[in-house]
């Protein structure tokens, strides 16, 4: 099983944790984490990842992200066919550099894309390329022990 992790679900466990909302998806996205690391899910990379960490102005944050790219099978540098699917998602209503994680997903034929953006979550009955889940429903659906 392949899957891409959006940066808002990267950075979810350096979210305010006050929240029940917030704290389970970083539970669940953790847990994700762990099964990427036993190389029970295969995860992708892309460079609008690496961009958008890049911005990241927390040092220490952006270094355990940046981290985590060892654990990828696959990093995706983006082709021209990226671009005419990011402007699609865009013409959606999505914002460009979600529509390019999208488009990154795709390509590089991931099964799920996991986000904790609901304005992309939202969009999934639009967008029938990929499944879109939040990091807890993406535990749900494929068991806690697969």
């Amino acid at each position: 099983m392949r899957i891409y992790l959006d940066n808002c679900c990267f950075n979810r466990p350096y979210d305010d944790q006050s929240q029940f909302k917030i704290r389970i998806e970083s539970e669940a996205k953790l847990v994700i984490q762990e099964k990427i690391k036993n190389g029970l899910i295969e995860l992708v990379w892309s460079f609008i990842l690496d961009y958008e960490n890049e911005q990241n102005i927390d040092g220490q944050k952006k270094n355990e992200i940046y981290n985590f790219e060892r654990y990828s099978k696959i990093y995706f540098v983006g082709t021209s066919e990226t671009e005419k699917l990011a402007n699609k998602f865009h013409l959606l209503g999505l914002g460009k550099k979600d529509s390019i994680h999208l488009a990154c997903a795709i390509e590089t034929k991931a099964d799920y894309f996991i986000t904790t953006d609901n304005g992309i979550i939202r969009k999934q009955p639009e967008i029938l390329e990929i499944s879109i889940l939040n990091p807890v429903d993406f535990i749900i659906k494929i068991g806690e022990n697969e």
